[in-house]
């Protein structure tokens, strides 16, 4: 960038671009201080909330569901199943396929968390009016509509 450019941070985007991975990053730090006391990580958080949204999603839908790679999703699902949370069961149709389902215990910690996880979100969502919170919504539907054929 030469000296003649205008600098990213002068624009009003960029800044308040920048406040929006601000307030995101507080959040998933937020979040991930209240999910330790119950001994679960954010990216296991949101495998459960997809098995109990999608039961019986096999391992491929699910990465793709959560924008990783299925290695990421085999790395995390045997910690899930040893501890009772997860099972995998093969396709009956295809042996190939791996099919996901919560098991009760895994349905119990889940509810634990989405309280923690709703509470959070309410706290942080009462900073903003209704129609703000509507208005930021859709901005952020838009932009990952924008975005959804450019990921990997």
């Amino acid at each position: 960038m030469n000296k003649r450019q205008e600098l990213p941070w002068d624009n009003p985007r960029f800044r308040n671009w920048l406040a929006v991975l601000r307030a995101e990053k507080a959040v998933v730090r937020a979040l991930s201080r209240a999910l330790a006391d119950l001994d679960l990580k954010i990216p296991q958080l949101d495998i459960l909330m997809n098995l109990y949204r999608h039961p019986s999603i096999s391992q491929h839908d699910l990465a793709r569901r959560l924008l990783v790679g299925r290695s990421n999703i085999t790395m995390l699902l045997p910690q899930l199943e040893e501890s009772g949370l997860v099972t995998r069961d093969s396709d009956p149709s295809d042996k190939r396929v791996m099919r996901l389902s919560l098991t009760p215990k895994g349905e119990a910690l889940l509810m634990r968390a989405l309280a923690v996880y709703t509470a959070l979100i309410d706290k942080v969502m009462a900073q903003s009016t209704p129609e703000e919170c509507n208005a930021m919504g859709a901005l952020m539907h838009r932009i990952a509509e924008l975005l959804k054929n450019e990921q990997p």
